[in-house]
């Protein structure tokens, strides 16, 4: 496994509450949450230098069903 760098993140108590609710509806930890929006913003943006690699999302959709009519 590759091993992740670990920071200090400071923010609003009322933000963290709704990235909270936010990861809980995705099924994602606050930390998970965290990496999967940067990873899609650095995705739309086009990449950054040192390529942060593909957004790999671990949890499937629940709602999304690849045979649905």
């Amino acid at each position: 496994m590759t091993a992740r760098k670990s920071f200090l993140l400071r923010m609003d108590p009322k933000l963290y509450e709704q990235l909270e609710r936010w990861a809980a509806d995705e099924f994602r930890s606050v930390n998970g949450q965290v990496e999967f929006i940067l990873r899609d913003a650095l995705r739309k943006r086009g990449g950054a230098p040192g390529d942060a690699g593909p957004v790999q999302d671990t949890v499937q959709d629940p709602v999304q069903d690849d045979n649905a009519p």
